[in-house]
This record gives C-alpha cells, structure tokens and sequence, in this order.
C-alpha cells in the first residue's frame, strides 16, 4: 500500500505485526567530512544551513571522529572517506540506505544496497562512488537496486522515515522527492505500506521532523508537517509514546534523532541540550535512554546526527 489516505494507512498500519524485521540496524556507516563546506546547490533549499563563514572543517572532522568512537560502543560502525568535491557527503543516509526482507519474505529476503536520486548535482556525484557500492556488493554480498539513474527524486531515509519493525514507510513530499519517487522507494525497501504527505513549507526532509524509534515511539515536529492531521493521525500508531516536539526542539535537530539499539536514542548535543523535562520524561517512559554527542560544526552543513548515519540491515 502506498497512499496518501491517511485512514486506510492507520487502519492498516494498527493491524501491521512487528515481525517485518529487527527495528534496529546490526551495524552503521558513516562518511568523513573530508573538504567539509557549505555546498551552494543544495543551501537553495535547506533552511537549516548556516553562511560559509560559520564552516569550521578542522572542528566538524574531530566531532565526526567522536561521533563514530561514540557509536562504536552500540554497534559496528564503519567510515569511508570523504570527497573534496561532495561537501555534503557527511550526510550519507540520503544517497545509500540497505534493506533486507520485503512485504511478502519478511525478515529473511535478500539483503539490498539502495542507491538514491538525490536533486542537486552536487549530490548526485555521490551516487557514483565506487567504493561503497562494491562494499556492499563484493564484500558483503548484497544486491544492489540503482535509483540514481532515473529522473524521479528519492532521497532515501532524508526523505522516507521507515518503521523497521513493521514495514511502515512515512514519506514527506517535498522538492527532495516526489510521488513517484516515493514509489520507487516504497517499492526497493519492499514496505508494506508508506504514507505520503507534504512537509511544511519551507522543510526539506521528513528526517528532520519525524524520528520513528525502535518501532515502538515517535518524535514529531507538528510545525514541520502542512497539515496536523497527519501527525495527529501518526501519532495514534505510536500512542502512548508519540512524543510531540516544540518549534524549538525541532530547530535544534531533537527531530533528527535515531536509535540503533533497543533501548537508546541518539541526538546531537545540541538537540540533547533543547530538549524540554516533558519530552525528556516522555523517552524515559519510552524505554530510551537519550546519547549524545557535540556536532555543531557539522550542524552548520543542515543536518545533525541521524544525517550522518547510514544503516545496516
């Protein structure tokens, strides 16, 4: 099911098990931010970007080194090198995301490697890294399903927050994808359902504004979403623990929070530090225990911590 109705997706959605497959990922990547900048192209469309000037290479490439240290005590996690000429690479989660098992294998389908479409050139040259696509090819014996190559854009988990645990996709419309991009992506991760709705003007990813945790609880920027009805409707699936954030939270990236084991939600330092006793309490309840680490140098690029993290299924 790929829709924009937003009853028949609940109403399957209440009625979807948990035995998709594990709500966590086995182990992540990242890519170094090596030739760390501000990318043109894609500030045109990211109101979260700071001015060149507030670019700090040198200070972003040791908090991402920290960030992959931090992680590593989680899970495996891996980091390829950067590219001078992709500034924006440090954000790997919209070009590369992996999948294993679909609507109708479960959990035991094959394991795939997902190629995005990515709008602006800049990101499109990250597509076309060798390394990581043989990574998953040669290494680890995954198939690969190339989006890159047709017009439709698809920016992967920037633009498609997925319940893992239950194969629900919820895909928020912007210039970042479209309706058949939406398609393209429902169909690769092989979901068995994915709810389309617009973001907010003005927003870019439905990353930033919607974080699904373990399969179990949500974070939710109501000020990021066009219409409320659709968090309010998303938040039925994850009640009691659909945690609604403020503007203020979400501006400072409390959105772009992911989980990588059961029990912990990781955010940036900033996000950690703007979060309210409420929302806080709220995750406890949960189950979660928030991590952090300091990335306001790569926060300048647009994108916090769940950005960063490429995930392994």
């Amino acid at each position: 099911m790929l829709t924009r109705d937003t009853a028949a997706f609940i109403d399957f959605a209440r009625r979807s098990a948990h035995d998709f497959g594990p709500a966590t990922a086995s182990a992540a990547f990242l890519v170094a931010p090596d030739g760390f900048g501000l990318a043109t192209e894609s500030a045109t469309d990211n109101r979260y970007m700071a001015e060149a000037a507030a670019f700090d290479a040198a200070r972003a490439s040791a908090q991402h080194r920290e960030l992959q240290r931090a992680l590593s005590s989680e899970l495996p996690v891996v980091c390829f090198a950067g590219d001078p000429s992709t500034p924006d690479a440090v954000f790997p989660n919209n070009v590369f995301a992996t999948a294993r098992g679909d609507a109708h294998s479960g959990a035991q389908g094959s394991a795939r490697l997902i190629v995005g479409r990515m709008r602006h050139p800049v990101r499109q040259r990250e597509a076309m890294r060798p390394d990581i696509r043989r990574f998953f090819h040669e290494s680890l014996g995954y198939a690969e399903i190339d989006l890159s190559t047709q017009t439709h854009v698809c920016e992967l988990t920037g633009a498609l927050a997925i319940d893992r645990a239950r194969g629900l996709g919820f895909c928020g419309l912007s210039e970042r994808c479209d309706e058949a991009g939406a398609r393209r992506m429902h169909d690769a991760f092989g979901l068995r359902a994915t709810l389309m709705f617009d973001l907010a003007p003005g927003e870019y990813h439905t990353n930033v504004v919607l974080a699904v945790l373990a399969g179990r609880a949500a974070l939710l920027c109501p000020d990021g979403f066009a219409d409320a009805a659709t968090v309010e409707a998303i938040a039925t699936i994850y009640a009691p623990h659909a945690i609604r954030l403020s503007s203020a939270e979400r501006s400072a990236f409390a959105g772009n929070a992911i989980s990588l084991h059961p029990d912990t939600v990781w955010m940036s330092a900033t996000a950690d530090r703007a979060l309210s006793e409420a929302s806080r309490a709220a995750l406890a309840t949960a189950g979660f225990t928030v991590r952090s680490v300091e990335l306001d140098a790569i926060e300048a690029a647009g994108g916090s911590l769940r950005c960063c993290i490429g995930e392994v299924f």
